[in-house]
Parts: C-alpha cells; sequence; structure tokens
C-alpha cells in the first residue's frame, strides 16, 4: 500500500482529523510542562479509534514528544527519585501487560478515578496547611511507582499518580518537569516491544499515521515551554492540582 492508502485505509473523517491534530498538539503542550491535559488526549483518541488500538496510536507520539522534554529539560531531572520509582513502574506495566484486556474497563477507570480525586484531596489539604514535609515512607514510593506502571500500560493513564507524587515530592516547576521526561521516555521506550510484538497495536499503518501527525507534536511542544516560562513555582503547582482533579472527574465519566 502506497502512503496515501495507508492513511486512507484509517476512514477517519475531517472531523475526526481535527479530533486527533488536536490531542496530538495537546501531547506536546502536555510534555512542555503543561501537565494534567494528557487524560483529555487519551478520551480523543478512545473516541475515534477504540481503546486499545488507541494506545498503540499514541506511544510512538509520546516517545517522540518525550525526547523533546529531555533534550530541553534535562539538566533538571531527579534520578534519586526516578532511581526509586522505575522497578515499580516496570513491575507494574509488566502486571499491566498480562491483565490487558481482561479487566473490566469500567471498574477500572471508575477505581482509578477515585483514587486520583481522593489523592487531589489530599494534596489540597496539604497545600493549606502549608506543610513542608515530604513523605518518605517506602510503601508511598512502591504504590505511586506500581500504579503509574499499570495505569500507563493499559491507557497511557498514569499523569495523575505521577503528578500527585511529583507534587508530594515538593519539586520546583523545573524539576518536575525534568524527572517526568525522563521518567516517561524510559518507561515508554520499555513498552514499545508489548505493543508491538504482543498487544500488536503498533504497526506500519499506525507507524504512517503518526509520521504526519508530529509536526502537532512540535508546535504543542514549542508553545507550551514559552507559557511554562511565565507560571510561577505556586501557581504552577496550583495549576496541576487544578488539572489533575479535572482529570479524574473525566475519566470517572469517561
Amino acid at each position: 500500500m502506497s502512503y496515501i492508502e495507508i492513511l486512507q485505509s484509517f476512514n477517519l473523517t475531517a472531523i475526526q482529523w481535527v479530533a486527533i491534530c488536536f490531542a496530538v498538539f495537546l501531547l506536546g503542550l502536555s510534555k512542555s510542562g503543561i501537565k494534567g491535559v494528557g487524560i483529555i488526549i487519551v478520551v480523543i483518541l478512545a473516541f475515534v479509534f477504540g481503546e486499545k488500538t488507541s494506545t498503540g496510536i499514541l506511544l510512538p507520539m509520546l516517545i517522540c514528544a518525550d525526547i523533546l522534554a529531555v533534550i530541553y529539560y534535562n539538566r533538571h531531572a531527579q534520578w534519586t527519585i526516578i532511581k526509586k520509582l522505575i522497578p515499580w513502574i516496570i513491575f507494574g506495566i509488566l502486571i499491566g501487560v498480562w491483565v490487558g484486556n481482561d479487566i473490566s474497563e469500567t471498574i477500572f477507570k471508575r477505581l482509578m478515578a477515585t483514587i486520583i480525586i481522593l489523592s487531589v484531596i489530599i494534596m489540597l489539604i496539604m497545600e493549606n496547611r502549608k506543610t513542608k514535609n515530604i513523605p518518605t515512607n517506602k510503601l508511598f514510593s512502591t504504590t505511586a511507582g506500581f500504579l503509574t506502571g499499570f495505569t500507563t500500560m493499559i491507557g497511557n493513564l498514569a499523569g495523575p499518580i505521577s503528578n500527585i507524587y511529583f507534587l508530594t515530592m515538593r519539586f520546583s516547576k523545573n524539576e518536575f518537569i525534568g524527572t517526568a521526561a525522563w521518567l516517561f521516555f524510559i518507561i515508554n521506550l520499555f513498552k514499545l516491544p508489548f505493543h508491538i510484538f504482543i498487544w500488536k497495536t503498533v504497526t506500519i499503518e499506525t507507524l504512517t499515521l503518526n509520521s504526519i501527525l508530529v509536526p502537532a507534536v512540535f508546535l504543542g511542544f514549542f508553545l507550551g515551554v514559552s507559557v511554562v516560562k511565565l507560571i510561577s513555582n505556586v501557581n504552577y503547582r496550583r495549576f496541576i492540582i487544578i488539572v489533575t482533579a479535572i482529570g479524574g472527574v473525566i475519566m470517572l465519566f469517561r
């Protein structure tokens, strides 16, 4: 099949093309540091392509955006935290691969939405108390790592979990973005073979579609970088809490 024929095989309407281009633009914004819009991206692509297929279409674009974020925010990454989370994230991904489609999506999404919303409430309480204490309990990092891995494999829904964890670590704006950039670059690369060889959601056809959408990722990323520079650390934390809460509500009723 030719390049054009492969694109035509998706049978996308004009509205669907606009929707997925907007979703990919939001992906670029998200990786630049405008966190919390990941839920919207997942919802749009799932609506157009279906739940499982959309995860394979999204993954290569996530990796592309991760590369931009790693290059731009590399010096701000907190490797101590990354090394602490990675083993448990990998464990969560492997469980997610095994569970696959066997888990009820409705139950899963509502459970995760509840966890996210409760976590945001806890974060709001911590913010109001102005506490500077950073959780050191190993169970906290273990749980955050496992849930991040599991949710990123099942539906690319790890953003809210990692957002909450990084907020509790009291990261500055750039530390938050730089650490998340490297963490998700590593785990998205780790996920790729499972999508290619086991779930078969990344194919020549999906990669062809990705190739035409990549410019929207670049546009969103560089626009987002300019916006992030204008946001103070305090307002950045407030923004993350608000959009994470909205994401949890969207997931609940998705």
